[in-house]
């Protein structure tokens, strides 16, 4: 059988409708469900559970430079870049500790991504001021990844979460999330609530009236038709339910000490949540804890926290390989 270059291209751009050469990733809305989905199908590609171990991801992004620019500290999120980085090719620059660079001396935010822009190919940007990784985004010229901007997005972290959970469901359609603790001030209920929107789930919002999720968020279910509850406490009986996305109530978001005392005990799962693991109930959360979940629940299954976090590695991966063009 001949074969006929041209044509095996054609069928390749066919296959590969989504270019993100060149593209940054810097806010979940930015993502259509279409490529929100081809972005989770790359993924796949670097996971060891549906691919055998393939020694060419090694080289997809070799004599490439990631610039990780972490304005603020970081663990689980620059470990993961810096690993998804190394593991397709890519050399690594950049800074954990703004402190220890000339922005000490006084250098401006442009500047610093004006010169980290001369000397890599990505730059993978942490800052703690909201809307930071777009304004570097707009200086820059070559492709830029939010690693978490303050209070605003962490849009990895948002592809991840459902990157887990279709691994886990083998779906995204036609299953319920409920998402729990601090759901007024968390980036990461804020996105994946966006994301989870495009498919047909029923979102459970579980905090105390002064931690809601926010009126905006909601609307956005209403405006696309999905189903939602309210619920002010953890329900005795969590039937249907099959993610429950735990977060940290934030002690530094309370003015009033008295306030956050009163609360912060009703969101922890102590070694009691077990029975709703054993009911098939999966357990999520975007690290780190403190100690919202006992440590007794780890070893459990369908605790998949731990997993959650590895499957971050599997992500960055693929973006990194398709905002440089090689996927």
């Amino acid at each position: 059988m001949k074969y006929y270059p041209a044509v095996a291209g054609f069928f390749l751009k066919k296959m590969n409708k989504f270019n993100f050469k060149g593209r940054d990733i810097i806010d979940i809305n930015d993502f259509s469900k279409e490529e929100l989905l081809f972005i989770l199908k790359m993924a796949k590609k670097f996971d060891p559970e549906y691919v055998k171990s393939d020694r060419s991801n090694y080289t997809i992004a070799q004599g490439k430079i990631a610039g990780l620019l972490f304005f603020e500290q970081s663990t689980r999120t620059e470990q993961s870049f810096r690993s998804a980085a190394q593991k397709i090719g890519m050399g690594i620059i950049g800074f954990n500790d703004p402190q220890s660079t000339s922005i000490h001396k006084g250098e401006s935010f442009p500047d610093t991504i004006r010169i980290m822009d001369s000397y890599a190919d990505c730059l993978i940007i942490r800052h703690p001021k909201g809307g930071a990784a777009k304004d570097a985004a707009e200086v820059a010229a070559i492709p830029v990844i939010n690693a978490g901007d303050g209070p605003n997005q962490h849009p990895t972290q948002t592809i991840l979460d459902l990157y887990t959970i279709q691994k886990v469901a083998g779906k995204l359609e036609g299953i319920t999330v409920a998402l729990m603790g601090d759901l007024k001030y968390g980036r990461t209920v804020h996105a994946l609530s966006i994301a989870l929107s495009h498919f047909n789930v029923k979102q459970i919002f579980i905090s105390h009236p002064s931690l809601a999720m926010p009126q905006e968020y909601l609307n956005i279910l209403k405006t696309r038709n999905r189903k939602y509850e309210v619920w002010e406490k953890l329900s005795m009986d969590l039937e249907g339910v099959d993610f429950l996305y735990q977060t940290r109530v934030q002690k530094e978001r309370f003015a009033n000490l008295n306030e956050y005392k009163k609360i912060k005990d009703l969101f922890i799962l102590d070694k009691s949540f077990k029975k709703y693991l054993d009911r098939g109930v999966k357990l999520m959360h975007p690290l780190p804890r403190v100690n919202e979940i006992d440590p007794e629940l780890d070893a459990h299954p369908n605790a998949i926290y731990f997993q959650q976090a590895r499957n971050g590695l599997y992500i960055r991966e693929a973006l990194l390989a398709l905002v440089l063009g090689r996927l």
